[in-house]
């Protein structure tokens, strides 16, 4: 089968053997995959990781263990697929924090091949059904969204907060459509980045937005939402969180950042490292139409023009790049 390799740096379209579902696996037929900021960064050298790439998906399951039929439950099941494949026995797992498994795998990312390719293989205990009526253009986002969401689930608004979002890249449009749909419970909201053209999609919402170089406010905002993707998104999100206010993290990026982190001491700031969010509630999100994440796709591509996808996903001003398998070359 073709897929999109990352032998440690850059990437590269390669045949590879089909994949074959171990216990407790399904094998899945992709239907769609993003291109995310993570993607890229692992093709610069982020995590040492050595596969497939790819976790935001949607596909079809068509094979059990061993080339079986899969479970009848889910023969032919459209679905979505949690990235984070744990032991399920380990302390941290049995305390229902299967996403810090410290044995787990993640799809495309640590330890297990991902979703550029024409199939991938599963555990089922990480599937999700996808209701007919979403289409895949906007299951294919399920991951991320549940990711975006998650910014708000350690932190509780309250009606006289000020709400900073930094970052108008893959991630943090989706944050911001979720910050657009909480914008009557706060005093402000508002969306910092540095293109007026994805800055407008979130406008169109009802959410203040500004650019980058015209941001010139002094610290004041209660919650603070870094979602750069740069080193230096940290340095920016210090300045504009108020004393005693709370930073969540949302970027990951290969290379080190230098920051001064007195601020965080002498201002008693809470930093909150944000992950991995909760699929059910994203999907109920795009099913009820709370979150509609279609203006934030830029492109299509098929399987056979995933290299080029990927180096257009990297290119400025681009949002989200789909690469669909079951599309023509």
């Amino acid at each position: 089968m073709k897929a999109l390799l990352c032998p440690g740096e850059g990437v590269q379209l390669v045949d590879r053997p089909e994949p074959r579902a171990g216990a407790g696996e399904v094998v899945l037929a992709v239907r769609s995959a993003g291109i995310c900021n993570t993607d890229l960064e692992l093709a610069r050298g982020y995590m040492g990781f050595r596969g497939v790439l790819g976790h935001e998906f949607v596909g079809d399951v068509v094979e059990g263990p061993g080339g079986s039929r899969p479970p009848a439950k889910w023969a032919g099941r459209r679905v979505a697929a949690e990235i984070n494949c744990a032991c399920r026995g380990c302390p941290v797992c049995s305390q229902g924090h299967g996403n810090h498994c410290p044995t787990r795998t993640v799809l495309g990312i640590l330890g297990r091949d991902g979703a550029l390719a024409e199939r991938i293989a599963v555990p089922l205990s990480t599937l999700h059904a996808l209701p007919d009526a979403l289409e895949d253009e906007q299951a294919v986002f399920v991951e991320p969204l549940a990711a975006a969401l998650h910014a708000f689930d350690e932190v509780e608004l309250a009606r006289k907060d000020r709400v900073l979002l930094l970052g108008d890249g893959k991630l943090g449009l989706l944050i911001g459509l979720a910050l657009a749909d909480r914008r009557d419970q706060v005093a402000r909201a508002l969306a910092v980045g540095r293109h007026r053209e994805k800055l407008a999609i979130l406008a169109a919402r009802g959410l203040e937005v500004a650019l980058e170089q015209e941001f010139d406010e002094p610290a004041g905002f209660d919650l603070v939402i870094e979602a750069t993707g740069s080193p230096h998104g940290l340095t920016s999100a210090l300045k504009a969180v108020r004393p005693l206010g709370t930073l969540v993290l949302k970027s990951t990026y290969a290379g080190d950042a230098s920051v001064d982190l007195a601020p965080i001491v002498v201002n008693e700031l809470r930093v909150v490292g944000s992950r991995c969010g909760d699929f059910p509630r994203a999907i109920a999100a795009l099913a009820r139409g709370q979150v509609d994440p279609r203006p934030l796709i830029s492109e299509r591509f098929s399987l056979e023009d995933a290299e080029r996808a990927f180096a257009r996903a990297g290119e400025p001003g681009v949002i989200k790049v789909l690469v669909d398998p079951l599309r023509a070359g």
